[in-house]
């Protein structure tokens, strides 16, 4: 059945996108990667273009960050990051402000995107739509790249468990959010509760929207993710006895950062150097990302595999169709 599965997963892979006769033939893999890239070397990444002349060297370098909450919050957050990217690499660099996942998918896809931070969730869509290839993840001071889902509910909520949701009105992220959305339709439903059908589910967009909704008891239950609810903490958009946590998932990769398959080895090379020696900790990142103390290379495959299978059995596919869900339409 799980064979079956993927084997579906792979045709519908191939169907999409505008690749020649010649090109399928000659690639010898592609698992569920886009039909215009390759995986020859099997860990389920787009491969840099052979043909050196499918091979960009931008002049400027466009970089974003995941919108889990408002795009203008981190800009001058990553200054820092930005002018050492700049010092390492030779290159220009200019911040691209993505109101939504597929925004960052679809400027990446499109060649309008270089170097990119995408949240957990929308990692897969990015990596097999979009030829995103994960470098990084920022390490912990506890040498971890994870976060947890945690199950949010207002001060004084009669709620205390997963079971108590029936009935109640619960937002959830967007449909391509791990720990908004994905992960808990598999997970609760693992403990009796089925999203949708045992609670309402009302999209709220981003995680600050999930969590100042419970705050503000517009909702009465958020799954949101661990890291964005500390930060928001930190910064005092609201108090931490605001909220209880009444679930905790075990941990996910956090946020991957990554580069745009067709750039050249040797920038590829750059912009990862850049990342790795980059002084975390006496940068303006240091103070919005508390528990952070830099940047850690990642194997994707190893990191994103529970996420890849929860999104597998949520009958996600990476796919035109499975975009248009991540933009919510």
């Amino acid at each position: 059945m799980l064979r079956a599965k993927i084997a579906s997963l792979c045709l519908i892979a191939l169907g999409f996108g505008l690749a020649s006769p010649a090109q399928a033939q000659t690639c010898p893999n592609r698992g569920t990667l886009d039909a215009r890239y390759c995986d020859a070397d099997g860990d389920l990444l787009a491969d840099i273009p052979s043909d050196k002349a499918r091979q960009k060297d931008p002049d400027t370098l466009i970089f974003s960050y995941t919108p889990v909450e408002d795009p203008s919050v981190y800009e001058n957050v990553f200054a820092d990051f930005l002018a050492h990217l700049t010092k390492v690499t030779g290159k220009k660099v200019k911040w691209f402000g993505a109101e939504s996942y597929a925004a960052q998918v679809e400027a990446m896809r499109s060649g309008r995107l270089h170097i990119a931070g995408v949240a957990s969730g929308p990692t897969p869509f990015a990596v097999n739509l979009a030829g995103f290839r994960p470098i990084v993840a920022m390490e912990k001071h506890d040498n971890s790249i994870g976060y947890t889902l945690q199950l949010i509910v207002p001060k004084g909520s009669a709620i205390q468990s997963i079971a108590d949701l029936k009935g109640k009105r619960v937002a959830h992220v967007a449909p391509s959010s791990n720990s908004g959305d994905t992960a808990p339709r598999i997970l609760f439903k693992e403990k009796g509760i089925v999203p949708g059908k045992d609670y309402e589910v009302l999209y709220s967009g981003k995680h600050d929207n999930s969590i100042m909704g419970v705050v503000n008891k517009d909702y009465d239950a958020a799954p949101v993710a661990s890291s964005v609810l500390e930060r928001m903490a930190d910064r005092g958009m609201f108090k931490r006895d605001d909220v209880r946590i009444v679930y905790e998932s075990a941990p996910f990769p956090r946020t991957a950062f990554g580069i745009a398959h067709d750039l050249n080895p040797e920038l590829q090379a750059k912009i990862k150097e850049a990342f790795l020696s980059f002084d975390f900790l006496k940068s303006g990142l240091a103070k919005e990302f508390k528990d952070t103390k830099g940047f850690k290379e990642l194997s994707y495959k190893a990191a994103w595999s529970d996420i890849i299978v929860i999104q597998r059995e949520s009958g996600i596919t990476y796919t035109q169709d499975g975009l248009a869900k991540l933009k919510g339409d």
